[in-house]
Protein backbone atom coordinates (compact mmCIF):
# COMPACT_ATOMS: atom_id res chain seq x y z
CA UNK A 1 0.00 0.00 0.00
CA UNK A 2 0.85 3.61 -0.86
CA UNK A 3 -0.08 7.15 0.61
CA UNK A 4 -0.05 9.88 -1.91
CA UNK A 5 2.14 13.15 -0.53
CA UNK A 6 -0.18 15.49 -2.09
CA UNK A 7 -1.27 18.26 -0.10
CA UNK A 8 -4.35 17.82 1.43
CA UNK A 9 -7.15 20.66 1.28
CA UNK A 10 -10.39 21.77 2.14
CA UNK A 11 -10.80 22.76 -1.61
CA UNK A 12 -10.51 19.01 -2.73
CA UNK A 13 -11.99 15.95 -1.57
CA UNK A 14 -10.69 13.12 -3.70
CA UNK A 15 -10.87 9.90 -2.83
CA UNK A 16 -8.02 8.98 -5.03
CA UNK A 17 -5.01 10.27 -3.21
CA UNK A 18 -4.43 7.89 -0.47
CA UNK A 19 -4.06 5.34 -3.48
CA UNK A 20 -6.27 2.78 -1.44
CA UNK A 21 -9.86 1.73 -1.99
CA UNK A 22 -12.06 2.46 0.96
CA UNK A 23 -10.15 4.78 2.99
CA UNK A 24 -9.05 8.23 2.06
CA UNK A 25 -8.76 11.46 4.10
CA UNK A 26 -10.08 14.81 3.75
CA UNK A 27 -9.39 17.88 5.49
CA UNK A 28 -12.96 18.52 6.68
CA UNK A 29 -14.07 22.44 7.45
CA UNK A 30 -16.55 21.06 9.76
CA UNK A 31 -15.27 18.54 11.86
CA UNK A 32 -12.11 21.19 12.62
CA UNK A 33 -9.44 18.73 11.24
CA UNK A 34 -8.04 15.82 9.44
CA UNK A 35 -11.77 12.80 8.88
CA UNK A 36 -10.16 9.44 7.58
CA UNK A 37 -13.32 8.82 5.45
CA UNK A 38 -15.47 4.88 4.48
CA UNK A 39 -16.27 5.23 1.05
CA UNK A 40 -18.55 2.18 0.63
CA UNK A 41 -19.81 3.28 -2.76
CA UNK A 42 -16.75 3.17 -4.95
CA UNK A 43 -18.91 2.77 -8.47
CA UNK A 44 -19.95 6.62 -7.55
CA UNK A 45 -23.48 5.03 -7.65
CA UNK A 46 -25.87 7.13 -5.22
CA UNK A 47 -30.13 7.43 -4.59
CA UNK A 48 -29.68 10.63 -4.85
CA UNK A 49 -28.30 12.57 -7.72
CA UNK A 50 -27.74 16.56 -5.86
CA UNK A 51 -26.65 18.30 -8.05
CA UNK A 52 -23.92 20.61 -6.11
CA UNK A 53 -21.86 17.14 -5.65
CA UNK A 54 -18.86 17.13 -6.36
CA UNK A 55 -18.36 13.33 -7.56
CA UNK A 56 -17.80 12.54 -11.28
CA UNK A 57 -20.03 10.21 -12.98
CA UNK A 58 -22.32 9.85 -10.55
CA UNK A 59 -25.19 7.63 -11.85
CA UNK A 60 -27.65 6.28 -9.33
CA UNK A 61 -27.67 2.76 -7.87
CA UNK A 62 -26.21 1.85 -4.84
CA UNK A 63 -22.87 -0.01 -4.24
CA UNK A 64 -21.23 -3.62 -5.46
CA UNK A 65 -20.47 -6.32 -2.20
CA UNK A 66 -17.99 -4.45 -0.13
CA UNK A 67 -14.60 -6.40 0.17
CA UNK A 68 -14.35 -6.50 4.19
CA UNK A 69 -10.97 -7.42 4.56
CA UNK A 70 -9.65 -5.15 2.13
CA UNK A 71 -11.18 -2.17 4.45
CA UNK A 72 -10.40 -3.39 7.38
CA UNK A 73 -6.45 -3.86 6.10
CA UNK A 74 -6.85 -0.72 4.70
CA UNK A 75 -8.07 1.24 7.71
CA UNK A 76 -5.47 -0.45 9.94
CA UNK A 77 -2.63 0.99 7.50
CA UNK A 78 -3.97 4.35 7.11
CA UNK A 79 -4.48 4.86 11.00
CA UNK A 80 -0.97 3.77 11.36
CA UNK A 81 0.86 5.78 8.65
CA UNK A 82 -1.50 9.05 10.77
CA UNK A 83 -0.47 8.03 14.29
CA UNK A 84 2.79 6.22 14.11
CA UNK A 85 4.33 7.44 10.62
CA UNK A 86 4.98 10.59 9.18
CA UNK A 87 1.76 11.60 7.26
CA UNK A 88 0.57 14.24 8.98
CA UNK A 89 4.09 16.07 8.37
CA UNK A 90 3.99 15.17 4.95
CA UNK A 91 -0.21 16.38 3.94
CA UNK A 92 -1.35 18.18 6.57
CA UNK A 93 -0.95 21.80 7.23
CA UNK A 94 0.60 22.44 11.03
CA UNK A 95 -2.82 23.56 12.37
CA UNK A 96 -4.94 20.99 10.81
CA UNK A 97 -2.71 18.22 12.11
CA UNK A 98 -5.97 17.01 14.69
CA UNK A 99 -7.43 13.68 13.72
CA UNK A 100 -11.10 14.24 14.36
CA UNK A 101 -13.51 11.84 12.97
CA UNK A 102 -13.91 8.53 10.93
CA UNK A 103 -16.69 9.26 8.46
CA UNK A 104 -18.96 6.50 6.72
CA UNK A 105 -19.07 9.40 3.69
CA UNK A 106 -17.69 8.99 -0.03
CA UNK A 107 -19.23 8.67 -3.55
CA UNK A 108 -22.97 7.61 -2.58
CA UNK A 109 -25.34 7.06 0.37
CA UNK A 110 -23.19 4.67 2.61
CA UNK A 111 -26.22 2.84 4.20
CA UNK A 112 -27.42 1.39 1.70
CA UNK A 113 -24.28 -0.79 1.50
CA UNK A 114 -26.05 -3.97 2.85
CA UNK A 115 -22.51 -5.11 4.55
CA UNK A 116 -23.22 -1.37 7.02
CA UNK A 117 -23.76 -2.90 9.96
CA UNK A 118 -20.66 -5.66 9.57
CA UNK A 119 -18.35 -2.01 8.98
CA UNK A 120 -19.23 -0.15 11.62
CA UNK A 121 -17.54 -3.52 14.12
CA UNK A 122 -14.62 -3.77 11.82
CA UNK A 123 -13.98 0.22 12.69
CA UNK A 124 -14.80 -0.64 16.13
CA UNK A 125 -12.75 -3.40 16.39
CA UNK A 126 -9.58 -1.44 14.69
CA UNK A 127 -10.56 1.70 16.56
CA UNK A 128 -9.98 -0.35 19.64
CA UNK A 129 -6.42 -1.62 18.81
CA UNK A 130 -5.37 2.33 18.37
CA UNK A 131 -6.84 2.73 21.74
CA UNK A 132 -9.00 5.77 19.86
CA UNK A 133 -12.23 4.27 21.09
CA UNK A 134 -14.76 6.92 22.27
CA UNK A 135 -11.59 8.97 21.79
CA UNK A 136 -12.67 10.63 18.39
CA UNK A 137 -15.52 10.69 16.75
CA UNK A 138 -17.64 8.30 14.26
CA UNK A 139 -19.72 10.31 11.98
CA UNK A 140 -22.34 8.54 9.41
CA UNK A 141 -22.73 11.52 6.50
CA UNK A 142 -26.01 10.33 5.03
CA UNK A 143 -28.84 11.70 3.18
CA UNK A 144 -31.22 9.63 5.49
CA UNK A 145 -33.11 8.26 2.80
CA UNK A 146 -33.23 4.95 4.64
CA UNK A 147 -33.74 6.16 7.97
CA UNK A 148 -36.89 4.21 7.50
CA UNK A 149 -35.72 1.27 7.35
CA UNK A 150 -35.09 -0.94 10.76
CA UNK A 151 -31.75 -2.40 9.92
CA UNK A 152 -30.51 1.09 9.09
CA UNK A 153 -32.32 2.45 12.35
CA UNK A 154 -30.47 -0.16 14.19
CA UNK A 155 -27.10 0.19 12.53
CA UNK A 156 -26.94 3.70 13.81
CA UNK A 157 -27.72 3.29 17.00
CA UNK A 158 -24.55 1.04 17.47
CA UNK A 159 -22.73 4.60 15.96
CA UNK A 160 -24.04 5.85 19.25
CA UNK A 161 -22.33 3.29 21.45
CA UNK A 162 -19.04 3.94 19.75
CA UNK A 163 -18.81 8.12 20.55
CA UNK A 164 -20.59 8.06 16.53
CA UNK A 165 -23.08 11.18 15.69
CA UNK A 166 -25.01 11.54 12.40
CA UNK A 167 -24.64 14.45 9.87
CA UNK A 168 -28.34 14.20 7.91
CA UNK A 169 -28.87 16.04 5.22
CA UNK A 170 -31.52 18.71 4.88
CA UNK A 171 -31.36 21.15 1.98
CA UNK A 172 -34.41 22.04 1.08
CA UNK A 173 -37.77 21.99 2.85
CA UNK A 174 -39.79 21.84 0.30
CA UNK A 175 -41.10 18.78 -2.44
CA UNK A 176 -40.41 21.42 -5.47
CA UNK A 177 -36.96 21.95 -3.56
CA UNK A 178 -35.79 19.09 -3.01
CA UNK A 179 -36.80 17.82 -6.40
CA UNK A 180 -34.27 20.54 -7.79
CA UNK A 181 -31.10 20.58 -5.36
CA UNK A 182 -31.76 16.60 -4.71
CA UNK A 183 -33.64 15.54 -7.59
CA UNK A 184 -35.90 13.17 -5.23
CA UNK A 185 -39.33 13.40 -4.93
CA UNK A 186 -39.30 13.44 -1.05
CA UNK A 187 -42.24 14.57 1.17
CA UNK A 188 -42.21 17.13 4.56
CA UNK A 189 -43.55 14.48 6.74
CA UNK A 190 -41.02 11.98 5.47
CA UNK A 191 -38.25 14.16 6.27
CA UNK A 192 -39.72 14.78 9.95
CA UNK A 193 -40.00 10.93 10.09
CA UNK A 194 -36.59 9.83 9.66
CA UNK A 195 -34.89 13.10 11.16
CA UNK A 196 -36.27 11.56 14.24
CA UNK A 197 -36.14 7.94 13.76
CA UNK A 198 -32.35 9.05 13.15
CA UNK A 199 -32.07 11.38 16.13
CA UNK A 200 -34.20 8.73 18.67
CA UNK A 201 -31.13 5.73 17.96
CA UNK A 202 -28.22 8.45 18.15
CA UNK A 203 -26.84 12.06 18.73
CA UNK A 204 -28.03 13.92 14.93
CA UNK A 205 -27.13 16.74 13.19
CA UNK A 206 -28.53 18.51 10.40
CA UNK A 207 -26.32 19.90 7.71
CA UNK A 208 -27.44 22.16 5.02
CA UNK A 209 -25.61 23.16 1.87
CA UNK A 210 -26.61 26.40 0.40
CA UNK A 211 -25.71 28.35 -3.01
CA UNK A 212 -27.22 29.94 -5.63
CA UNK A 213 -29.36 28.84 -8.60
CA UNK A 214 -28.91 30.86 -11.70
CA UNK A 215 -27.19 34.04 -9.70
CA UNK A 216 -30.25 33.78 -7.45
CA UNK A 217 -30.18 32.91 -3.79
CA UNK A 218 -33.19 30.94 -1.57
CA UNK A 219 -35.44 33.01 -1.85
CA UNK A 220 -37.56 34.32 1.45
CA UNK A 221 -39.99 31.90 1.10
CA UNK A 222 -37.73 28.80 0.66
CA UNK A 223 -35.98 29.62 4.05
CA UNK A 224 -39.07 30.73 5.91
CA UNK A 225 -40.16 27.17 4.80
CA UNK A 226 -36.43 25.42 6.16
CA UNK A 227 -36.65 27.41 9.44
CA UNK A 228 -40.06 25.91 9.81
CA UNK A 229 -39.22 22.26 9.55
CA UNK A 230 -36.05 22.72 12.09
CA UNK A 231 -38.25 24.39 14.50
CA UNK A 232 -40.46 20.98 14.19
CA UNK A 233 -37.45 19.08 14.89
CA UNK A 234 -35.49 21.27 17.02
CA UNK A 235 -36.04 19.22 20.68
CA UNK A 236 -35.08 15.69 18.63
CA UNK A 237 -31.37 17.27 16.65
CA UNK A 238 -28.58 18.22 18.25
CA UNK A 239 -28.10 21.36 16.36
CA UNK A 240 -27.44 22.66 12.61
CA UNK A 241 -24.43 22.68 9.97
CA UNK A 242 -25.12 25.65 7.31
CA UNK A 243 -22.37 25.21 4.79
CA UNK A 244 -21.43 26.69 1.22
CA UNK A 245 -19.90 25.20 -1.67
CA UNK A 246 -15.94 24.68 -1.35
CA UNK A 247 -15.45 23.05 -4.29
CA UNK A 248 -16.94 22.18 -7.82
CA UNK A 249 -20.31 20.55 -8.62
CA UNK A 250 -19.39 17.96 -11.10
CA UNK A 251 -23.21 17.46 -12.49
CA UNK A 252 -24.90 18.63 -15.59
CA UNK A 253 -26.39 21.96 -13.53
CA UNK A 254 -22.84 23.20 -12.31
CA UNK A 255 -22.43 25.75 -14.37
CA UNK A 256 -25.71 27.29 -13.09
CA UNK A 257 -24.39 26.88 -9.36
CA UNK A 258 -22.61 29.40 -7.13
CA UNK A 259 -21.26 30.09 -4.28
CA UNK A 260 -23.53 32.37 -2.00
CA UNK A 261 -22.23 35.08 0.97
CA UNK A 262 -21.06 34.59 4.19
CA UNK A 263 -24.22 37.71 5.24
CA UNK A 264 -26.37 34.88 3.56
CA UNK A 265 -25.77 32.05 5.52
CA UNK A 266 -25.40 33.88 9.05
CA UNK A 267 -28.31 35.26 7.78
CA UNK A 268 -29.94 31.92 7.86
CA UNK A 269 -28.08 30.56 10.88
CA UNK A 270 -30.02 34.11 12.82
CA UNK A 271 -33.05 32.80 12.35
CA UNK A 272 -32.18 29.14 13.82
CA UNK A 273 -30.29 30.30 16.68
CA UNK A 274 -33.04 32.83 17.32
CA UNK A 275 -35.16 29.09 18.03
CA UNK A 276 -32.50 28.18 20.16
CA UNK A 277 -31.23 25.79 17.90
CA UNK A 278 -27.33 25.23 18.20
CA UNK A 279 -25.86 26.37 14.49
CA UNK A 280 -22.40 26.48 12.77
CA UNK A 281 -21.25 28.51 9.57
CA UNK A 282 -19.01 26.99 7.19
CA UNK A 283 -18.51 29.50 4.26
Amino acid sequence: MSVSKRYLSIHDHSRELSGLKYIYAVISRRAGGLSIGVNLNVNNACNWQCIYCEIPNLTRGSPPPIELDVLEDELRFFLHEIIHGDYMEKNVAIDDRHLKDIAFSGNGEPTSAEEFPKIILIVKKVLEEFNLLHKIKLRLITNGSLMHQPAVIKSVGMLKEMNGEVWFKVDAATEENIQTINQVNLKRHQILERLKNCATACPTFVQTCVFTIDGKNPSEKDIEAYVQLMSEIKSDIEGVHIYGLARPSLQPQAKRLGRTSEEVLESIAKKLRYLQIETTVSF
